[in-house]
């Protein structure tokens, strides 16, 4: 199964991004408004440029305080930004996420942003797809 699959299927198109000179405050407000766990960090709403996860405001909350609310997203994301294209498949991209311990890939298709996967997203792809053969073998043996 290929990444471009689920970008089909999801309820939401787009990827919400934020600018890298917006405070973290404005990052937390969009995540929790939203109720999504990262925002791409783009100055252009196109180029990705890093990602911030609920879980680098959390660390950076338990490490200086309160005070990185006030600073600028640039100063907390993830800048080595690891991304797929709409033909990557999900096997690949999840064993990606699972050895690099992050939860959101963006897919970039020509250098643009054309989505964004979460490993929810992808598990549940790997048991729909599961579920698919399952059923296909059950009518195979009983000769359906």
């Amino acid at each position: 199964m290929l990444v471009q699959s689920i970008l089909k299927s999801k309820a939401t198109a787009g990827v919400v991004t934020i600018r890298p000179d917006a405070k973290v405050s404005e990052a937390a407000k969009i995540l929790a408004e939203k109720r999504i766990g990262s925002l791409v960090v783009s100055e252009d709403g196109f180029e990705a440029q890093g990602i911030l996860s609920e879980r680098d405001i959390v660390r950076e909350l338990a490490r200086v305080g309160s005070g990185c609310l006030e600073k600028s997203v640039e100063h907390y994301m993830t800048r080595d930004l690891v991304t797929c294209t709409s033909q990557s498949s999900v096997k690949d991209v999840l064993t990606q996420m699972t050895e690099g311990r992050f939860r959101h890939v963006p897919v970039v298709e020509e250098g643009k942003l054309a989505g964004i996967v979460t490993i929810g997203d992808l598990v549940k792809a790997q048991l729909t797809e599961l579920a698919m053969e399952k059923d296909a073998l059950e009518g195979m043996i009983m000769g359906h």
